[in-house]
């Protein structure tokens, strides 16, 4: 799915040596306690993936925020509903992990995923900054 996704920019790859990096990610994920990676299924295959991370900040009087990242529904099953239940359920682990804020980030070219966040209650609240460094 990511490797489909030329928008993004992200240089996600089906090539067979890239797997090492996906694999070390993987595990980084699956061992840190305050990220989470998620895969929604539909009829036993993957339909999207999302992941979430916990972070606690100085500002908003030490509360903790949730980071929703890499949001992705199979392109062919867009439109389905898989990426407001992702998202719906992202907020519902946010509001049980006692979260004053969710947060995500979403590309400046990806206005139908702007819109499709605007729907679902958030708002482009802040401008943010990036500086790739590889």
């Amino acid at each position: 799915m990511f490797a489909e996704d030329d928008l993004g920019g992200h240089g996600d790859t089906t090539d067979a040596a890239a797997l090492p990096d996906y694999r070390a990610a993987f595990h980084h994920i699956a061992g840190s306690p305050y990220e989470t990676l998620y895969v929604a299924e539909l009829d036993g295959k993957v339909a999207g993936t999302f992941q979430i991370a916990l972070t606690r900040s100085l500002t908003g009087r030490g509360g903790k925020s949730l980071i929703i990242e890499a949001v992705q529904t199979r392109s062919d099953l867009r439109g389905h509903g898989i990426g407001g239940k992702m998202v719906a359920y992202a907020i519902d682990e946010a509001k049980r992990l006692d979260c004053r804020l969710v947060q995500l980030m979403s590309n400046a070219k990806r206005l139908d995923a702007h819109r499709f966040y605007e729907r679902l209650g958030f708002s482009p609240s802040h401008l943010g900054f990036k500086m790739k460094l590889k």
